[in-house]
């Protein structure tokens, strides 16, 4: 954008992230697809805290249940009596909780139970700050570390036409302003951009020094474009940390009939196409002894330049094997044949010895 001066020359120093290979989600203390009672939310909490070594790290959002996720995490990390200095939080801000006044909230109807209150947009310098603050109410006194602005690609998709798209951008401009303004005084550690639209963050990222990013839905043993990967060994190149995320396609991969946040049924050209991607997918499983969930997770955190990926359950139980799924062993002929069988577009075993190129 002519004139804008990047807020990153404001002398703001790059700070280095060193974070685990597993980030946990927490979309699920936010009643995402199911409403959890508050005993499955401490034991969830309590199993990553026990699983990790070190600082326990958690993802968030005040989109995620309109801060249920926020407000569950900080109940449960106080009951757990763990203190700030061993934990740190990534608060994806950008959602602002409002009244429920409809019989279900109107940001993502259907995708999330039993919520007491609605969310909104409101990204702007004043709008993050209003985020920044109420999800520290939210949290109870814990305070992130790790800050972002959420969905910006769903923002500026709002836009009417291409002089309010421009202004909606500008206005994601300025809650970055506001965000480097939080770094610069010390109330946070990092900046980053979480969003579906991998795009969207690749022109953000042109105006704006990041710190970090999270890409959704974007990057998965599915859907991996070139375009994307390049972008990707671009972002750790300029010292940026990646973090994969919803490398299940919101369940599809591993047998929900979610795929990026949409119930979706047999019966179109679109839909047929990834049910049969996804009954090859499975078939190629099931010839090695390989769990989709353990394919998915490894080809999503070996994409050149990824550092970390971010998971998220429903289910205590599942927050070790999740861990576990990193050091499965998948033999080399599985990929091998998933390349061949065209369901997936790149040499993986080449990403596993560590090389960077990739095949059209």
């Amino acid at each position: 954008m002519e004139g804008y001066q990047k807020p990153g020359s404001k002398g703001l120093e790059k700070e280095p992230l060193n974070l685990p290979p597993v980030i946990f989600g927490t979309s699920g203390l936010g009643n995402l697809f199911v409403a959890l009672d508050e005993d499955e939310k401490l034991n969830i909490v309590s199993e990553c805290v026990r699983l990790s070594n070190g600082k326990v790290i958690f993802d968030s959002a005040g989109k995620y249940g309109a801060g249920l996720a926020l407000k569950s995490l900080g109940e449960c990390l106080r009951k757990l009596n763990i203190p700030q200095e061993k934990v740190v939080i990534s608060n994806k801000l950008g959602w602002l909780r409002t009244e429920l006044k409809t019989a279900e909230p109107t940001f993502e109807p259907g995708v999330w139970k039993n919520l007491k209150h609605d969310a909104i947009q409101n990204i702007s310098y004043d709008g993050i700050i209003d985020c920044f603050e109420q999800g520290n109410e939210l949290l109870g006194g814990y305070i992130p570390q790790m800050v972002s602005v959420h969905d910006p690609d769903e923002y500026i998709n709002n836009a009417k036409d291409h002089h309010h798209a421009e202004k909606l951008y500008n206005d994601v401009l300025e809650a970055y302003d506001a965000l480097h303004d939080l770094k610069a005084h010390g109330e946070v550690q990092s900046i980053g951009l979480g969003a579906k639209d991998w795009k969207i963050i690749r022109r953000i990222a042109g105006d704006i020094q990041l710190d970090w990013i999270m890409i959704a839905n974007s990057m998965t043993i599915k859907s991996h474009p070139k375009e994307l990967l390049d972008f990707i060994v671009e972002m750790e190149a300029s010292g940026v940390y990646v973090i994969n995320s919803a490398v299940f396609q919101s369940g599809f991969l591993v047998g929900s009939n979610y795929y990026d946040y949409r119930l979706i049924e047999r019966g179109s050209s679109q839909n047929d196409a990834l049910y049969k991607w996804r009954d090859h997918f499975f078939e190629k499983c099931n010839k090695f002894n390989v769990k989709p969930s353990e394919a998915c997770v490894q080809f999503a955190l070996n994409v050149p330049g990824v550092k970390s990926i971010a998971l998220n359950t429903t289910n205590a139980a599942r927050v070790q094997s999740n861990l576990g799924m990193l050091n499965a062993n998948i033999p080399l002929e599985f990929w091998q044949e998933l390349k061949i069988n065209d369901l997936i577009e790149v040499d993986f075993v080449s990403w596993l010895r560590h090389e960077t190129t990739t095949q059209d």
